[in-house]
């Protein structure tokens, strides 16, 4: 029986990111985050307006997408309230927020220099994303979310991958039995289970998919 239902949050399932930009003074900020879209070597990443990240990408256009494993629940946890602006906006006042500056001591985590981009990625997270603004969109134009969510487009340029995920014999193929994304559902951290079904999509080769973006960003 289906009855008709208003959750505040629709966060059904998806996959942990954080995602680490520039401060104004050349400090690294790092932020988790859930509302990400990938299609090609493109992330559609869903923000709040008022964030030190949004804040940071729309001064430099630069940010690395870090993609933690099961493994980094704890330190993805210990970031959950912090907040790299200061003043603390009112709304997450109200959700128990406070200003942290240091957000890789925060979490525990090692900061490694990127190849292309200007802050630097997690060493412990399996996948490194170096990522630059394509463009902004705002959520809800001319309504009431407007200015409050945003919407950004980022172009992947380099992809660092622990080789322990990926596909024996394959280079650029990550295995997904090996690969254990941090999920976020309805606010609470899971891992994924085991496979559920063999997919006949599995079966296309991965290079058929490849776009022809892809050829600009791949290195010389």
């Amino acid at each position: 029986m289906h009855v008709t239902s208003k959750p505040p949050i629709l966060y059904f399932g998806t996959p942990v990111a954080l995602l680490s930009t520039l401060n104004e003074d050349g400090t690294a900020n790092l932020a988790p985050m859930s509302s990400t879209i990938f299609a090609s070597w493109r992330c559609i990443l869903g923000l709040q307006g008022n964030s030190k990240t949004v804040e940071n990408l729309r001064r430099t256009g630069e940010m690395v997408i870090n993609m933690p494993s099961v493994d980094q629940v704890s330190a993805v946890d210990r970031l959950a309230k912090t907040t790299g602006t200061f003043p603390v906006p009112e709304d997450k006042v109200a959700r128990g927020f406070y200003y942290e500056k240091n957000k890789f001591g925060t979490a525990r985590l090692t900061p490694v220099p990127s190849e292309i981009v200007a802050p630097p990625r997690v060493l412990e997270c399996p996948i490194q994303l170096e990522a630059m603004l394509v463009a902004e969109r705002p959520l809800d134009e001319g309504g009431p979310l407007e200015g409050f969510l945003t919407t950004f487009e980022m172009r992947v340029h380099r992809i660092h991958v622990e080789d322990s995920i990926l596909m024996d014999g394959h280079a650029d193929r990550i295995d997904p039995n090996k690969w254990r994304p941090l999920i976020f559902s309805f606010q609470q951290f899971y891992g994924l289970g085991s496979q559920a079904h063999h997919s006949r999509l599995g079966e296309i080769p991965e290079a058929l998919y490849k776009t022809p973006d892809m050829v600009e960003m791949e290195p010389a």
